[in-house]
């Protein structure tokens, strides 16, 4: 079982990259669990979302200590960092987040996930780039699994953007620091 806690401003992406993990994943034959929270964060507070992956049934939707983190803005890695598993993996936005996560337990990713997604064009898909980071340093999902479950998730209006969602998920999982 994988529990993963996204998180970051409302409007950053947080669910849409929650529901491809959690897609993905149920591609693949497994167990899911997404859980969304946003309310009045929607637009500029926090949001976060909690995804399971699992071979068995899940109990329950909450997380409470994540085996993974991805912070996409300070408050966020405030509010989660310390939940984090000893050995778990926490992910954050190097470009929003000024300061090194103080979980010491955990494995520390810092990726400068708003640049990367500038530099190519893409500002609003910082949250891209960093799910491409974790699918490497994870191995929860393959870069394929992810692509079937955009080509599944995103609006017939908008499938023009899959290569650039495509294009910032690989510059995210070829990122070294």
């Amino acid at each position: 079982m994988t529990q993963i806690i996204l998180a970051g401003f409302g409007g950053q992406g947080i669910l849409f990259a929650g529901k491809q993990l959690a897609y993905a994943g149920m591609l693949t034959g497994k167990e899911v669990s997404w859980l969304p929270s946003y309310g009045p964060e929607m637009r500029g507070g926090t949001a976060n979302c909690h995804v399971i992956l699992s071979d068995q049934e899940i109990a329950a939707p909450m997380i409470q200590s994540p085996d993974v983190l991805i912070a996409l803005n300070q408050p966020s890695l405030e509010k989660f960092e310390k939940a984090v598993k000893a050995g778990g993996k926490i992910f954050y936005d190097s470009s929003m987040i000024d300061r090194a996560p103080e979980n010491n337990e955990a494995h520390v990713f810092a990726v400068p996930a708003t640049t990367i997604a500038a530099s190519l064009g893409a500002n609003n898909l910082a949250n891209i780039v960093m799910l491409g980071k974790v699918l490497k340093e994870s191995e929860v999902l393959t870069m394929d699994e992810i692509r079937m479950a955009m080509e599944k998730t995103i609006s017939a209006r908008k499938q023009n953007l899959l290569d650039l969602n495509m294009k910032c998920l690989q510059a995210g999982f070829e990122y070294q620091a």
